[in-house]
């Protein structure tokens, strides 16, 4: 089992900027692909970005130019930093961390950007 916390999220205005984290606990298998996602209450989880063990990274398009995925194997650790925000960049935005053919998710952390 991997768990998975992310943290980093917050209140900020539009135009500015947030950096989350998020750590993987695991033992044994590496975490392969470890990535972002969001959801805004009433809608379905969407897609941010995500990078695998070896860096190959994906965007989506809604993000592309503004967030940055990072990863540290050696922690396990992914970051995302976000800049220029706009308010609808608001919503939780949670971690996945995929390790052995299992998804891991994390509570989620709130972003908030305000207009």
């Amino acid at each position: 089992q991997v768990q998975v916390v992310e943290s980093g999220g917050g209140l900020v205005q539009a135009g500015g900027s947030l950096r989350l984290s998020c750590a993987a606990s695991a033992s044994g298998l590496s975490v392969n692909v470890m990535g972002w996602y969001r959801q805004v209450p009433g809608e379905q989880r969407e897609f941010i970005a995500s990078i695998t063990y070896g860096g190959i990274i994906n965007y989506a398009d809604s993000v592309k130019g503004r967030f940055t995925i990072s990863r540290d194997n050696a922690k396990n650790t992914v970051y995302l930093q976000m800049n220029s925000l706009k308010p609808e960049d608001t919503a939780v935005y949670y971690c996945n961390a995929i390790r052995g053919g299992y998804s891991n998710w994390g509570q989620g952390t709130q972003v908030t950007v305000s207009s």
